[in-house]
């Protein structure tokens, strides 16, 4: 199958190096990559190893023609406050009847039912699976695994960032020591007050909503609390007292409809949700006939989101 990328930043190029390892195996053929910074790279025989770029293409429709590829494969930054232009991505390619698979939360969060629509009269598939824990296995859990069951919310600890940002504050560093941590990490975002001020969690926690409960909810109805008021001496005021601060998304499904809630909770080491250190994240998802399930994923990457990229690619190729 050929490849059309847009955006080619850290999950980007993690993707095309994974592909790279994967060939003899699963033969997908990278065929256009178009960036807002480096411009456009466009080979019909495939493009391999450094990419050499040239002018940007005039528009994403322009790029997506011109590529003439059966997947795009949409990498660029999260907006969480509309989604674009990541959406009108998506419309560009699902009009030229290409499959898609995303990595941004934020088409998710503001309109999945809209875009799951226009795949389905495109006749086409979207898969999002990195939008939420990197590559680990959460709307495929539900999907393939859980079949009968009515999801009544989750929880979860869903942000990298700020977990590693109140290790380092524990540490006594500052708030940007800690955010630079995660940047050399390659997990926050490209604007770091996204994951700071909860803007991510707030995303994911919509996402998996209008995904796996049919919610119709959107960032701005969340209105999360993230971290940005911590400081060095109250995370270690905290651990004297042997607890942490998580930023933790809560769904409930209530007789009003579905109820969200991100915030950065004090919480005791012992709590499941606090237990995980490093960029290690947690989701409980509650159903109505199996109780409780979960899923944690140890340490992601990009090469993790990367994987989740590829998860649904060959999931796509096989259905």
């Amino acid at each position: 199958m050929n490849l059309a990328l847009i955006g080619y930043g850290n999950v980007g190029c993690a993707f095309a190096r994974l592909l790279e390892r994967k060939r003899a195996s699963f033969p997908f053929r990278i065929c256009g990559i178009h960036t807002a910074r480096h411009g456009t790279a466009i080979d019909r025989k495939g493009l391999r190893g450094d990419p050499r770029f040239g002018p940007a293409a005039a528009s994403i429709e322009e790029f997506l023609d011109a590529a003439r590829a059966e997947v795009a494969i949409e990498v660029t930054p999260l907006n969480p406050s509309t989604g674009e232009p990541a959406i009108s991505h998506i419309r560009a390619a699902f009009a030229r009847g290409m499959h898609v698979i995303t990595a941004n939360k934020g088409p998710i969060a503001h309109a999945y039912h809209a875009l799951e629509e226009a795949a389905r009269a495109a006749g086409v598939s979207f898969r999002f699976e990195s939008t939420v824990m990197d590559g680990a296995p959460v709307y495929s859990l539900v999907r393939n695994s859980l079949p009968g069951c009515e999801i009544l919310g989750f929880t979860g600890v869903l942000n990298s960032t700020t977990k590693v940002v109140v290790e380092a504050l524990r540490e006594g560093l500052s708030m940007e020591d800690g955010i630079r941590v995660a940047q050399r990490l390659g997990i926050a975002e490209a604007d770091a007050s996204y994951d700071i001020d909860g803007w991510d969690s707030a995303a994911k926690a919509c996402a998996l909503a209008n995904v796996l409960m049919d919610a119709r909810v959107t960032p701005q109805m969340v209105e999360p609390r993230g971290i940005g008021r911590l400081t060095p001496e109250r995370v270690q005021a905290l651990a004297a007292q042997g607890k942490t601060v998580r930023v933790v998304s809560r769904a409930r499904r209530t007789r009003a409809g579905v109820r969200l809630r991100v915030r950065a909770e004090v919480l005791p080491f012992t709590d499941l949700l606090s237990s995980l250190a490093g960029t290690s994240n947690l989701l409980l998802i509650h159903t109505d006939l199996m109780g409780t399930v979960g899923t944690v994923s140890i340490n992601p990457g990009v090469e993790q989101t990367a994987y989740g990229l590829f998860s649904d690619l060959v999931d796509i190729a096989r259905t």
